[in-house]
């Protein structure tokens, strides 16, 4: 592999659509750090990919722990030097498993904020962490994946805490993309629909491969593709 190959960080990349992400990636010619809180199954995992003669190291990462973040910024930072894409893929969904039903519910605080501690404030540790590696190297590519239920145009009820996490990651999309306006950093949100991973379950309509596609194109545009955008199926979506 190039020294100069592109240099990829990818949270949550040991299981689901995380995983496809680096696959495809890597297929791509990417060299990916593949992230997860459990470093011996993020190292499993990729050495899987290294078995498909494919670039790939595992460094762990708990998107919630300031010093976690710290740590890969020192990690990629000392073994790469640079850094030119970042998958915010990690994310939880704990309504249903904390028994909210109901914006009204006694424990939607608590679901709420610890919803908000990976699925918006993970994401901007790694964005304060990473993008200034970015700009050091005049170019980056961030795609947050977020999803449909987070649309203000389509937002209704159920999954209260996931939707309102998923609206607020898709407003720092917005926000990012307006501070690094400039600096050839394209920063855009992917829905990959509904998968079926250990989150989306085993009835979902969508292959991993299908749910990774848009947030894999994204992480490669050229520097005149969009920027600010939401997309799935490559294809814009209402905010």
């Amino acid at each position: 592999m190039s020294e100069r190959a592109r240099i990829a960080v990818v949270t949550g990349g040991n299981r689901g659509i995380g995983f496809e992400v680096c696959r495809q990636l890597a297929r791509a010619g990417l060299r990916v750090v593949l992230t997860g809180r459990d470093l011996s199954r993020a190292e499993e995992k990729a050495e899987t990919l290294r078995g498909e003669n494919l670039d790939v190291t595992a460094c762990p990462l708990d998107v919630t722990d300031d010093a976690s973040v710290a740590d890969l910024e020192r990690f990629v930072r000392d073994r790469f030097g640079r850094l030119d894409v970042l998958v915010n893929n990690a994310g939880v969904s704990l309504d249903d498993r904390l028994g909210i039903h109901s914006i009204l519910d006694a424990g939607i605080v608590d679901a709420l904020r610890e919803t908000l501690e990976t699925n918006l404030y993970g994401p901007l540790r790694l964005c304060r962490a990473l993008v200034p590696l970015m700009r050091e190297g005049g170019y980056g590519r961030v795609v947050n994946v977020s999803s449909q239920l987070g649309s203000l145009t389509n937002m209704a009820g159920g999954y209260q805490s996931y939707r309102i996490s998923k609206t607020a990651l898709n407003a720092l999309t917005r926000v990012l993309a307006a501070d690094v306006k400039g600096s050839n950093i394209l920063v855009n949100s992917a829905c990959p629909g509904w998968v079926r991973t250990d989150m989306g379950g085993p009835n979902a309509p969508r292959t991993p491969e299908q749910g990774a596609d848009t947030i894999v194109w994204l992480a490669t545009l050229p520097d005149d593709g969009p920027n600010r955008g939401f997309f799935q199926d490559r294809k814009p979506l209402p905010w």
